[in-house]
């Protein structure tokens, strides 16, 4: 599992994906936090990170799309189901090495918050005893955490997507609509008038169980939701090559 951690952890910057994926990612977190806190003269980071969600939509299937879907089109899938390690083992390495870019994306992104830090330092001389000036540390905690959950559950869906297709632009539109509905499922979810109904989206919504983390609090229904939606299809994935591996 490990060398196919490595394996693929490598790929990602021996071809353009990697640096596209992060470059992207760069750019969109600093025009984003530009907008949402320094031109809005702000220290709430929540609209921040939940802008930041949606921008998986494209950003995710970017990382995910040629994870299977490449091997498949090259033909180096049979060395991969004969290779040395249980085909869980080889999900699982994928999984890992895709989600260790994405955190470490997050976090290097996390720069765009020291010219608030500066302001407050700055701010925080001339305050009112008493006064908090600057970030909340619990609320950037707590949507990070969040964040990083829900990015897990989207790169497992992008890695089961990218099983059932040799083309990566087809692997990547077919996540790109799955991740939007996930979203939007959310968005749309208070127009709809009956009540059952909403409380359905409510609890399936990715949106709705991040609010517990944007308030600072940690929420463990959350982290075991997203925790079972990325299981699944981690499961499903590994269902899929199971089925090629004897099929």
């Amino acid at each position: 599992m490990f060398a196919i951690f490595k394996k693929e952890l490598r790929a990602y910057f021996t071809s353009p994906v990697g640096y596209v994926y992060t470059g992207i990612f760069l750019a969109a977190a600093a025009l984003i936090c530009a907008f949402t806190t320094i031109q809005q003269a702000s220290y709430n980071t929540t609209t921040y990170f939940q802008y930041m969600i949606f921008t998986f939509i494209i950003l995710i299937p970017l990382l995910t799309m040629r994870s299977f879907s490449e091997e498949r089109k090259m033909r180096t899938e049979q060395l991969l189901l004969t290779a040395p390690v249980t085909i869980t083992g080889m999900v699982i390495g994928k999984y890992l090495a895709a989600f260790a870019l994405f955190v470490s994306t997050v976090l290097v992104s996390c720069i765009n918050f020291f010219p608030l830090i500066s302001y407050a330092i700055i701010e925080k001389s001339s305050a009112a005893n008493g006064a908090h000036v600057g970030p909340v540390g619990g609320q950037v905690v707590g949507c990070l955490i969040g964040v990083i959950l829900i990015g897990a559950c989207f790169i497992a869906v992008g890695l089961f997507i990218s099983s059932l297709t040799e083309s990566q632009l087809s692997a990547a539109v077919i996540t790109v609509a799955a991740i939007a509905v996930m979203i939007l499922v959310g968005v749309f979810n208070q127009f709809i008038g009956v009540a059952w109904i909403r409380t359905v989206l409510d609890w399936i919504s990715v949106l709705s169980r991040f609010d517990h983390f944007a308030y600072g609090l940690f929420d463990f229904s959350a982290l075991l939701y997203y925790l079972s939606v990325a299981g699944v299809f981690l499961f499903l994935t590994v269902r899929v090559y199971e089925k090629r591996r004897w099929g």
